[in-house]
């Protein structure tokens, strides 16, 4: 059985990643107050997936090779490389004056586009959908402050 010497890194680099967040987290307080829940609850949550992701990977990578993964292109394309790139260099510029939501919109059109998708109008509505709910999430059940940024008047002075 050949393997990807390059699927094993990866698949062992994203584990060795979500060891790294466990370990983070593990010197975060966990007392959780009024709220129930302690500042290391998200962050162990992310850990964890990123733990099983990274396994999964491996998994995959050890039996075999990932499967229904596109064979490789000599030609190298950059351009899904430059979308996510772009994705996150515009969250980056857009959270603290546009918002949470406008950033986070564009965030997830871009990366979305990144992986293929030519439907804008169908991306950039799933992402205000998902990050209107984050955004409530986080401001109203754990009452995390975000940027309200541009949507302060129909948000109802939610966030920051």
């Amino acid at each position: 059985m050949v393997r990807s010497r390059a699927e094993v890194a990866l698949s062992l680099g994203i584990v060795a990643l979500g060891l790294g967040v466990a370990a983070v987290t593990a010197t975060l307080p966990s007392e959780g107050g009024y709220a129930g829940i302690g500042p290391n609850f998200i962050p162990a949550v992310v850990a964890a997936g990123i733990i099983v992701l990274g396994a999964w990977l491996a998994f995959e990578a050890f039996s075999g090779g990932w499967r229904k993964a596109p064979a490789h292109d000599a030609a190298f394309a950059p351009a899904p490389f430059l979308w996510v790139s772009a994705g996150l260099f515009a969250h980056m510029v857009l959270i603290g004056w546009a918002g949470f939501v406008v950033a986070g919109t564009a965030l997830f059109a871009c990366v979305a586009r990144g992986f293929g998708s030519r439907r804008v109008a169908r991306d950039v509505a799933i992402a205000l959908v998902f990050s209107l709910a984050i955004y409530f999430f986080f401001v109203q059940l754990l009452n995390v402050n975000l940027p309200a940024g541009w949507l302060a008047p129909v948000l109802g002075g939610a966030g920051i």
